[in-house]
């Protein structure tokens, strides 16, 4: 939708983290406009796991009918910022609408969670959103229509949106609080919002988080570009300006008049995914990731799968997948505290030798603890759910490093392909 077409022609927008996902997506929508971007990223080479740098990014903007400066920028450097900031100025002589998307996430909680990550992710989402909206707000004081988005959530004080990554919480509302004092300290003069999905984006990050076949879950980062450009449309002043707000992107395209969303489903018609930090109602439709959890599997459970006691089964059929390449690519021991109706503690020791598994503790300490019900165990070592899947509703609790407890799934995907 575009409630002022061409509302970005000659306009500056300067991206952190543009060289891919929804920064990329913001920025291309822009220069469709004829709008002049910054790429703000890190990724001056190509990564092995993850689409696009800075380059490409920019190649992609002058394609679409915009102009472009890549500029290698991490958001913890000040002078790299610095830079970038007046290179922008000096090329297209001043700066219009910043975004704030660069950011750091790790979903361990706070014993498994190093202070180099709690670091990191302070630096990126909190310090990197206040220092570089410091740096291009005397820029923006000079734009007749100047924005600060910030790609981060409302501030929902829901216990359960901090007791499983307290530290990624903590990050990714300081870029909330941000919104929160500059829109004030800034009223009539810059337009400084926040926006959030309401549902999953298919991205590269939530590629790795969820896995395989998630994007049938997600929408398209298109949904959040179009969102992002509906703001950036509303004149200061002008009976549409806002400031100060939370926005999700649904509600804000819904108020410009698209009433269909399903254009944006990577799938159409397929459930979706809600986000982090959005206390979403149960609907049966809506909120997959809650059903998909707490509702029975459509899926047709194995025949040696139907036993007294499917935990001594799925162990059994965790040894046949045991070898010294899954030890060697693992390096990790992991204890398995199970409740429900087969309580009990088990372990898989995927450090040493070709590997063990079996019921009690390991024999020698756990490098990750994770604590769930024995019939989402179940489920899990069926490949009907990613342990990072569960760990994000906070049905599964992880204490150890989180990296380890993505590593299960090759396990999990050996047992898949072996099909037993």
């Amino acid at each position: 939708p575009k409630p002022n077409p061409m509302a970005l022609a000659g306009r500056t927008l300067f991206v952190t983290g543009a060289s891919r996902g929804i920064g990329r997506a913001i920025a291309l929508k822009a220069a469709r406009d004829g709008a002049n971007v910054v790429v703000a990223a890190k990724t001056a080479e190509a990564h092995p796991k993850l689409p696009g740098t800075i380059y490409t990014a920019a190649r992609e903007i002058e394609e679409a009918g915009g102009k472009a400066l890549a500029c290698v920028v991490d958001v913890r450097d000040e002078e790299q910022i610095r830079s970038a900031v007046e290179q922008a100025v000096a090329k297209f002589g001043g700066i219009d609408i910043l975004v704030n998307n660069a950011s750091a996430i790790n979903l361990t909680g706070t014993l498994g969670t190093s202070m180099k990550k709690v670091d990191l992710m302070l630096a990126v989402n909190l310090r990197g959103t206040y220092l570089t909206s410091k740096l291009c707000i005397p820029h923006l004081l000079k734009s007749s229509n100047p924005h600060i988005l910030n790609l981060s959530p409302p501030l929902n004080l829901n216990p359960i949106w901090f007791k499983n990554h307290t530290a990624y919480t903590m990050a990714k509302y300081g870029m909330s609080m941000c919104v929160l004092g500059m829109a004030e300290e800034f009223r009539g003069q810059i337009s400084v919002n926040a926006l959030w999905p309401k549902t999953a984006i298919q991205t590269a990050a939530m590629d790795m988080l969820g896995g395989e076949g998630i994007e049938r879950q997600c929408r398209k980062a298109d949904i959040m570009a179009d969102a992002a450009y509906s703001v950036f449309s509303r004149p200061l002043g002008g009976p549409a300006h806002t400031t100060g707000h939370f926005l999700i992107d649904e509600d804000i395209l819904r108020e410009a008049g698209l009433g269909d969303m399903e254009v944006y489903a990577v799938e159409p018609g397929h459930p979706l995914m809600p986000d982090f930090f959005l206390d979403v109602e149960t609907d049966g439709k809506s909120c997959l990731l809650v059903s998909f959890l707490d509702t029975p599997s459509s899926k047709a459970l194995p025949s040696s799968t139907k036993t007294s006691n499917p935990i001594e089964e799925t162990f059994a059929l965790i040894r046949t997948v045991l070898s010294q390449d899954l030890v060697q690519s693992t390096k990790g021991v992991y204890q398995f505290d199970l409740s429900g109706e087969h309580t009990g503690s088990w372990f898989v020791d995927l450090k040493q030798g070709a590997g063990l598994a079996g019921q009690g503790l390991p024999p020698s300490p756990p490098d990750v603890v994770m604590s769930m019900d024995s019939a989402l165990f179940s489920r899990m070592f069926r490949g009907e759910l990613k342990p990072t899947m569960a760990f994000m509703t906070g049905k599964l609790r992880i204490h150890g490093d989180m990296t380890l407890a993505i590593k299960l799934e090759k396990m999990m995907a050996a047992m898949s392909k072996s099909k037993l």
